[in-house]
């Protein structure tokens, strides 16, 4: 994961980092993007994304974007993030250059 000047970063685990997530404001001001989530592959399904989803929602206000794959998107669902096709311009034309090589959906936590 790569983290820039922009993003505020969130982790779990210590001494050893289990998940981290990155987020971003928008330069348009219409919330933040959630451009990361990582989960230890040995200690997935033990609710670490849900901890990072539901200290971020707690602390970032206005709506939450994300692309994810498809079969990620009950995770999301689970801590209020809906499938939408209403998308910033910024975000709108990231996600068509995205997906030229990768099958993803936009979902929207308003938070």
């Amino acid at each position: 994961m790569k983290a820039r000047d922009a993003h505020q970063v969130w982790a779990v685990g210590a001494p050893d980092i289990q998940a981290c997530a990155c987020i971003q404001p928008l330069t348009d001001g219409n919330g933040h993007w959630l451009t990361s989530l990582f989960v230890d592959p040995t200690v997935r399904n033990q609710g670490l994304a849900g901890r990072l989803l539901s200290q971020m929602r707690l602390a970032v206000s206005g709506s939450i974007w994300l692309f994810c794959r498809p079969e990620l998107a009950d995770l999301y669902h689970h801590h209020g993030y809906q499938i939408t096709g209403n998308l910033p311009e910024s975000l709108a034309s990231k996600l068509q250059r995205y997906r030229r090589e990768k099958d993803l959906i936009a979902l929207v936590n308003l938070g």
